[in-house]
């Protein structure tokens, strides 16, 4: 990332997400009710994080996916450190995620946060005066790369275990055969027992790119990965659906919904059980356990 609060304000690159995705933490950090508090975000998103979310077609009104998305993560997060006995966490792609300094998690934990060199060096510039709440290793490397990839997860092998792997908005802009190694990768360490997604549908993927596809695919970031057998694309990989949330039911859960939510939730008592299912599954959070 080689971005600064000056610039232009369209998306550049994949790691531009990460400025867009800071403003939402900020939006809903600033809530009087809010469901969590970044009091870094602000500063992170920064003038050019705003910049982009101005210039995305219905950015704001598209908020409510993402902060849920960081709500429900959160809760699971914490729940697995304190009730299931994991001692290390691992963010992929982490991007400008702050959870390491916000969140209540003993100071015995291991966390590793990995993603390009420039966005580390971004996020720790921002965050010199502030420490976290646990330790907090920060790895700068491209996971595209094989070699890198592979020092990555030599370094996770021998985090104390058990190990939550963590993937915040990064599958979708993967090959479904990206996704594939890398679930591979993961199984292929043991001390690995949880990885946590976010997962789209098909028609998901349809919905997003009538509205932002132009934007992200002339910066490199299309969205891709939205498999039409949902979370039984990873057993083959070594992976299975262990807890599925569903985006819309967490949303009328924390009551962030998008507007006019009351009326599509009062519409579906008339729809079929399968039609329910169907669009549960249309997007959600999971974790995934070994098959």
């Amino acid at each position: 990332m080689t971005g600064t609060d000056a610039g232009e304000d369209s998306l550049r690159n994949i790691s531009d997400t990460a400025l867009w995705v800071a403003i939402y933490r900020a939006m809903e950090s600033e809530r009087p009710d809010a469901l969590f508090r970044d009091p870094h975000a602000r500063r992170l998103g920064g003038r050019r994080g705003e910049a982009i979310v101005a210039s995305l077609p219905k950015a704001r009104g598209m908020a409510w996916p993402m902060i849920v998305r960081t709500a429900v993560m959160d809760e699971i997060i914490v729940r697995t450190v304190r009730r299931d006995g994991v001692r290390s966490v691992v963010n992929l792609a982490a991007g400008l995620d702050t959870r390491p300094y916000r969140l209540p998690v003993p100071e015995s934990l291991r966390w590793l946060h990995v993603d390009l060199p420039g966005m580390v060096d971004y996020l720790r510039e921002r965050l010199t005066d502030h420490s976290p709440a646990c330790g907090l290793e920060f790895i700068g490397a491209d996971l595209t790369e094989r070699p890198a990839r592979r020092a990555v997860f030599e370094k996770v092998a021998a985090a104390p275990g058990p190990t939550l792997a963590v993937t915040e908005g990064l599958l979708v802009y993967l090959h479904p055969e990206q996704v594939a190694e890398l679930a591979r990768d993961l199984a292929a360490i043991p001390s690995v027992t949880g990885w946590l997604i976010d997962l789209g549908s098909p028609r998901l993927l349809e919905m997003l790119r009538k509205t932002w596809h132009p934007q992200l695919a002339a910066a490199g970031a299309p969205m891709i990965f939205g498999p039409e057998e949902g979370t039984r694309f990873f057993e083959p990989h070594g992976w299975r659906e262990a807890e599925y949330r569903p985006m819309w039911n967490e949303a009328m859960r924390l009551n962030r919904g998008p507007r006019g939510a009351w009326l599509w939730s009062m519409m579906s008592r008339f729809m079929s059980r399968a039609r329910r299912e169907e669009l549960s599954r249309l997007s959600g959070i999971v974790l995934l356990g070994r098959v």
